[in-house]
């Protein structure tokens, strides 16, 4: 069952709700920026020099320096040739994948992958579980008449905390044009070296391409999308018509993003702090199965949601992404937690699994 409510104001550690104040272990905001004061005054002061929006089409005859400046900046802190901003990480996947249909490539899609990087509005998606098609997909490969295929996955299974292993492209042939696109939306800026998210860790071959994608309004903070790739698919991308068509990422956004490292850095550590004292303290439970220093952790016992409720918790439970599907129960974890919240949370999970475990 699905549980929701309405609230007036941007959640927090705390949120308000019918009166009440609770705790709140939800949400995707891991760093805890939106609601960093020293944050919002950025972005106030980026919309003093920038506006709220850039009304233009980034490949018109006027270039707003700061594009290109942030865009370089995000390039050498993830360690990729190039990146491209965009207004959201849904329209980052879609410029993807709309050039790529233009290339003519066949989509092989991994399980769970995600609907920001789906070439249709349903996909033929793997029941099998990532290891098992990971493993497979070298049979997969042999299937497919085309030259030319997209691997189309994601960084992690952010529904149940789960980071994978990229360790099978490795073993991928070269009897095809392989592009290997990895939705990072979940990684960046939480995980990877100092949470500069999945590229450094993807191999990379002279016979694969790889394309990463990743909204920038989870770990990061701003209200945008970002590729990552090589210079030429990443100049393709740029002066297709669909990038031509699209507004941009607010400047203001990526103003905030220059004048914020110490902030990242200081949310980055606090975050890693909070995953360590709620990790160690609920190791010893049958409750969740989790990947170290990754804020996220599902649990199975969809009854925990109603129990920490009780205590003045609210926690992620409910379907996703259809809402026919099977309501997912998971805490998340943000750097602006304090200890005292993360003590409260992990005494209320240990007082669940005595009663019910």
């Amino acid at each position: 069952m699905n549980h929701f409510y309405q609230t007036t104001h941007l959640p927090n550690r705390t949120i308000l709700l019918e009166g009440k104040e609770y705790l709140y272990f939800s949400g995707t905001s891991y760093l805890g920026l939106p609601q960093n004061p020293h944050f919002q005054a950025l972005i106030k002061d980026g919309v003093d020099d920038y506006g709220n929006v850039y009304g233009s089409s980034r490949n018109g005859n006027l270039q707003l320096g700061i594009y290109e400046e942030a865009e370089a900046k995000l390039a050498t802190w993830v360690g990729a040739p190039k990146a491209l901003t965009l207004s959201s990480g849904m329209l980052a996947g879609q410029a993807v994948i709309r050039q790529l249909m233009l290339e003519g490539y066949t989509f092989v899609y991994s399980p769970d992958a995600h609907p920001a990087v789906w070439h249709l509005p349903q996909v033929e998606i793997s029941t099998l579980s990532f290891e098992e098609w990971s493993q497979s997909i070298t049979q997969i490969l042999a299937t497919i008449s085309s030259s030319k295929v997209a691997i189309v996955t994601n960084s992690v299974d952010a529904l149940r905390g789960k980071a994978y292993d990229f360790e099978w492209l490795k073993s991928l042939p070269n009897t095809h044009e392989i592009v290997v696109v990895v939705d990072d939306s979940h990684g960046l800026g939480v995980s990877g070296a100092k949470g500069n998210g999945i590229w450094g860790r993807l191999p990379k071959l002279n016979h694969l391409r790889i394309i990463v994608t990743a909204s920038l309004a989870k770990g990061m903070g701003l209200a945008g999308g970002i590729i990552f790739s090589d210079i030429d698919s990443i100049q393709h991308i740029r002066h297709s018509a669909y990038f031509g068509g699209c507004s941009p990422i607010a400047p203001t956004n990526l103003y905030a993003y220059l004048h914020s490292d110490s902030l990242y850095e200081s949310a980055y550590l606090q975050l890693q702090q909070n995953l360590q004292q709620f990790s160690s303290s609920v190791t010893s439970l049958s409750l969740f199965p989790f990947t170290d220093n990754y804020p996220v952790f599902y649990t199975p016992h969809d009854e925990l949601y109603a129990f920490l409720l009780e205590k003045n918790i609210l926690i992620y439970s409910f379907s996703y992404p259809k809402p026919t599907d099977k309501a997912n129960t998971r805490i998340v974890l943000s750097a602006w937690h304090t200890t005292e919240d993360i003590a409260k949370l992990s005494s209320a999970c240990h007082e669940f699994a005595v009663r019910y475990l």
